[in-house]
């Protein structure tokens, strides 16, 4: 069954050409959720812009419109409101139909996308050698979240974790290791602070130093001994990476590790291409491509540096080599990075010289996903009260600590293993939601106490609405009350209907969020969600119903409502318990 929304715009689309001709076949009817109840269920604003083009009133347009309009199955009331705004209210009978039918679906009423792209997703993307710290969360958990959104859609998802694996920190990295014992027994956290004793030794020691760029050349030829130490620190630090990863309930089939050594043989390649599509200068000795549209403070051209004086190559480079890669080896239709805002304006020269260079045509979609900043209280970057980075594990700990004690504080009775496994659900849950509830685009402000609070618009919050609509069942067993037998979905009171709408926008919501790259619209939806079911739970009894057929409809809403907080928080990334 089409989504109501779309159910509806087709009819609105369907009055225009019958009112204004075929030339309206196509024209945006502009319908919408409505703000107020009191205004119906949605509005359509389409005769507000199609009055110029007619000159015409704006109401008179809507008047015109609504004589055209098949309200029969569908629409209760359809009212010309204001200076031309049409709203219309769903018929309760509808309303039920179509609750009952995503009721009896798996998908809750949401088609695969009948145009599936094989989409790659760049995301995550540490640094070999280093620990994963709480700048980390943004890109990995925005990255996972998007791509179970796309491949619930309908798309070929692939997720890519493009590692800082390779360069010439590595050569000053493996030298020091080299000289200190080797890595067989190294733990990520003593690589953090190898690195920093081998960058002293480095600026510090000019012996070391020299020696350095002599295992970076080692490195590049493919020297042995040289490969196996790296390859070394490669694996250690995937186990690392990994066991983060799991902590964060990432989705691993959905992303795999191709870092940027895997493009070491494709650079001079991307060199010669560019050079036979006309696109590279020197400038200073350096090979640059001047991407069109882009100048500098001066008004000059702005280049984007492909090769270095000495030979040596750019993040531009590798990223450019990445991106062919995923085009003509993976068949990418679509390719999403998942960045922080500050690489903006070096992914829109990529994305222009991958345009330019004849790699991407019109038809490939390249977005960069832009985050901000994760702030402390002060609302500067978020540090420790030393200044250093907050390693990601031990935000882990922290969030699964503290939602430990509220449990443990509720239940203390129950088993610990219980308490433990609740509490990873719901610390990990608060602290994802929180990254992910707030416009991507925005700073946010890291803050313990919001983020694990069960009310507001909160991971806890939306979890304990799944939880208590859990126990209602299990209560209703408990009496004796068969709580999934078949039963007629009835819409009566305000209450139901407005939970009823509510769970009819989620195929658009899903849809939207795929096409925006936006997750905190599914977030606002869910407690949205959440905030409706705690209205129809406080105003319409369920279990103590005045009939039997009433009790087994608002079972029926109780459930899909259940279903579909589980499954948005899942598209999240986030978990569900069955008790808190």
């Amino acid at each position: 069954m089409t989504d109501l929304q779309t159910a509806i715009e087709e009819r609105f689309r369907a009055a225009l050409v019958k009112a204004f001709g075929d030339a309206h076949r196509d024209t945006d009817p502009l319908v919408r959720p409505s703000t107020d109840p009191r205004f119906g269920d949605y509005q359509a604003n389409v005769a507000m812009s199609l009055a110029k083009a007619l000159k015409e009133k704006p109401r008179d347009v809507a008047e015109r419109i609504v004589a055209a309009l098949d309200a029969h199955d569908l629409f209760e009331r359809v009212e010309v409101a204001g200076p031309g705004f049409v709203n219309v209210t769903v018929a309760a009978e509808a309303l039920a139909e179509r609750v009952a039918a995503i009721h009896a679906d798996e998908r809750l009423g949401m088609p695969k996308t009948d145009a599936p792209k094989k989409v790659v997703v760049d995301y995550s993307g540490p640094n070999v050698a280093k620990e994963m710290h709480v700048g980390h969360i943004r890109s990995t958990c925005i990255g996972d979240a998007l791509a179970r959104v796309l491949r619930f859609i309908g798309h070929d998802v692939l997720g890519q974790n493009h590692l800082g694996d390779w360069g010439t920190q590595f050569g000053m990295l493996i030298q020091h290791l080299t000289e200190t014992g080797g890595i067989e027994r190294r733990e990520i956290a003593d690589l953090n602070a190898f690195y920093q004793d081998a960058k002293r030794r480095f600026d510090e020691d000019p012996e070391f130093a020299e020696r350095a760029r002599l295992r970076v050349v080692a490195l590049q030829q493919g020297d042995e001994a040289t490969l196996a130490a790296w390859r070394e620190l490669v694996a250690l630090s995937k186990r690392h990476f990994d066991a983060l990863y799991e902590r964060l309930d990432i989705d691993r089939t959905l992303l795999e590790y191709r870092g940027e050594s895997a493009y070491n043989d494709d650079l001079d390649s991307v060199i010669e291409e560019l050079d036979q599509a006309g696109l590279l200068e020197e400038s200073e000795g350096a090979l640059v491509v001047y991407p069109e549209g882009f100048k500098g403070r001066d008004g000059e051209p702005l280049p984007m540096i492909v090769r270095k004086r000495d030979g040596g190559y750019l993040y531009a480079t590798t990223d450019l080599a990445a991106a062919r890669y995923r085009l003509r080896v993976l068949g990418a239709q679509w390719i999403v990075y998942v960045t922080d805002a500050r690489q903006a304006q070096h992914f829109a020269m990529i994305f222009q010289t991958l345009r330019q260079a004849g790699w991407a045509d019109e038809s490939v979609r390249l977005d960069h996903v832009p985050f901000g900043t994760i702030l402390g209280p002060d609302r500067k970057p978020f540090k420790t009260r030393s200044g250093g980075v907050v390693r990601l594990g031990e935000v882990i700990d922290e969030a699964e600590e503290r939602a430990y004690a509220i449990v443990h504080a509720k239940s203390p009775d129950r088993p610990e293993d219980e308490k433990r496994r609740i509490a990873h659900v719901v610390g990990v849950g608060a602290l994802k939601y929180a990254d992910l509830a707030s416009e991507r685009i925005r700073d946010y402000v890291f803050d313990w106490d919001r983020m694990l609070a069960l009310d507001g618009n909160t991971a806890p919050y939306l979890q304990n609405a799944y939880v208590r609509i859990r126990s209602m069942f299990r209560k209703a067993r408990e009496d004796g009350i068969d709580a999934d037998a078949a039963a007629e979905i009835v819409v009566g009171e305000d209450a139901e209907r407005a939970l009823v709408l509510e769970l009819l926008k989620f195929p658009q919501v899903v849809r939207a969020v795929g096409d925006s790259l936006e997750p905190h619209r599914l977030c606002n939806y869910l407690y949205e969600l959440a905030s409706a079911f705690h209205r129809f739970y406080e105003r319409c009894p369920v279990l103590s119903a005045p009939d039997e057929r009433l009790r087994g409809s608002r079972l029926r809403l109780a459930d899909v409502t259940a279903r579909t907080l589980r499954t948005g928080l899942g598209l999240l990334g986030i978990g569900t318990v069955e008790q808190m």
